[in-house]
């Protein structure tokens, strides 16, 4: 009988050891750094979790396409109880259409992409929106719409599950990137900058009220009343087209009690 696989996520826990365990003069080509942020910061409350990350190759170098990240988040966040994703939305029709219903938005974002060109380093900003996709494999599934217009005219569709992950964390978004191509003979787009928001910040629904449809804002992720002595920890890892990893870690320092 031929051996199984390991499976994805024992690979990526030995891949973030491995890189945790790397001398300083064997890091891997690519760095990153993660920020996250709450808004409004109260605990107790509802708010919008905003993620952004930037990738830098080594030196003055283009860093390798990114092909999957992983983002983790603390226990007690309630990414479940966000009374967003009241709609899904299938891959298919968001190809189609560019957009999904109101009730399924999850949040927007924005990407700034780079890719070499001769001598020249090319840059491209991209819009993001993300969306409640139907649940797979009895897990949260989102998907992320993006799309840019100059130099390169395109949109990619990539998905994202929630996962179980390992304490001090509660969750993680396993995210797969496609790769990005651009011009002929051109290498694919690396990312260098993604932010992105999972929360009621800009985001409208709609209800029928007394036969009436009425615009309202979702109550948002729920924060826990108490919060870990050194702040709500956060991670992620990050695979590139090249096979390397890297890892960045944040904690969001304790917000104010909500009053």
């Amino acid at each position: 009988m031929a051996a199984q696989a390991p499976p994805r996520r024992s690979l990526l826990a030995l891949a973030i050891a491995l890189t945790l365990l790397l001398p300083a003069n064997a890091s891997a080509s690519q760095s990153a750094t993660l920020h996250v942020a709450l808004r409004p910061e109260h605990l107790g409350g509802r708010t919008t979790i905003l993620f952004d990350f930037q990738i830098a190759g080594a030196g003055a170098h283009t860093p390798s396409p990114l092909t999957a990240v992983n983002l983790l988040y603390p226990r007690d966040i309630g990414l479940l109880t966000t009374g967003l994703g009241l709609k899904t939305c299938s891959p298919a029709h968001l190809e189609s259409q560019g957009r999904c219903p109101a009730n399924s938005l999850m949040g927007y974002g924005q990407a700034l992409v780079e890719f070499p060109i001769g001598p020249q380093l090319i840059q491209e900003h991209g819009e993001i929106t993300t969306w409640m996709a139907p649940v797979k494999d009895g897990h949260l599934t989102l998907l992320f719409y993006a799309e840019a217009k100059e130099p390169v005219a395109a949109s990619l569709i990539f998905t994202s599950q929630l996962l179980d992950a390992p304490v001090p964390y509660g969750g993680e978004l396993a995210t797969d990137i496609p790769l990005i191509p651009t011009l002929p003979e051109a290498p694919d787009a690396a990312v260098i900058h993604m932010t992105t928001t999972i929360g009621p910040m800009n985001v409208t629904y709609y209800r029928q009220f007394r036969g009436k449809r009425t615009a309202y804002h979702p109550r948002g992720v729920r924060l826990p009343k108490h919060c870990p002595r050194r702040g709500f920890p956060f991670a992620a890892s990050f695979t590139f087209q090249d096979g390397t990893h890297t890892v960045a870690r944040t904690a969001v320092p304790c917000p104010a009690p909500r009053t």
